[in-house]
């Protein structure tokens, strides 16, 4: 469900209904291969966690952030931020809009005058963008309720396949049939057909 509001520009900005404002919760990386880091979300009013799969340096981009560290001379996230604010502009919010094959989309909101400028981003440099200026970060209550992490134990939890990429599904495959969890195995293995073939598709 969408609202359409008019700034003071003229135009049209579209807001949507359902918007799941989040916070970071923790960041871990315990996961193989060794570069790739779990960067969990959860929603600021409810106990919702989301996963997104990030690289080493994403998670060291964000984590100089949670553990308030000062870099001696400014990263490009800040800079980023410095340019913005001399041009007068300002990041407003994040918004995670899609998710697919692994792959989080984010928009950037970016206000300047009254104007409101969309710009599509990366999430993983959407959320540091997002922590060194305080903005909110916001995701679709769809992509909460297929995202969000699964308590399977009361320490483990499981994610939703779309959360990883191939690379990644790939090596769990390897690692089920070296356990010889062919079930596992065989449900990995469909979903990286499913994802090569769509892709041959889009090619062709």
């Amino acid at each position: 469900m969408t609202i359409s509001d008019v700034n003071r520009s003229g135009r049209r900005e579209v807001k949507i209904m359902d918007e799941i404002e989040l916070k970071v919760h923790d960041m871990s990386s315990t996961l193989q291969p060794a570069d790739a880091y779990a960067l969990v979300l959860e929603e600021v009013n409810g106990n919702r966690k989301l996963p997104i799969i990030i690289g080493s340096l994403e998670a060291q981009a964000i984590k100089v952030v949670m553990m308030e560290y000062k870099m001696p001379r400014p990263l490009t996230h800040d800079l980023f931020l410095t340019v913005t604010k001399e041009l007068g502009a300002a990041l407003k919010k994040v918004l995670i809009y899609k998710v697919k094959d692994g792959v989080y989309y984010s928009y950037l909101f970016l206000e300047k005058e009254g104007e409101v400028f969309k710009i599509d981003s990366r999430t993983s440099d959407a959320i540091a963008l997002a922590m060194r200026c305080g903005c909110p970060v916001y995701t679709t209550n769809e992509i909460m309720e297929s995202e969000q992490l699964h308590e399977v134990g009361n320490t483990a939890f499981s994610v939703n396949v779309n959360t990883v990429d191939v690379v990644m599904l790939k090596e769990a495959l390897s690692k089920a049939i070296e356990e010889e969890n062919y079930e596992q195995a065989s449900r990995l293995r469909d979903e990286i057909k499913r994802r090569e073939q769509e892709e041959e598709n889009t090619i062709v």
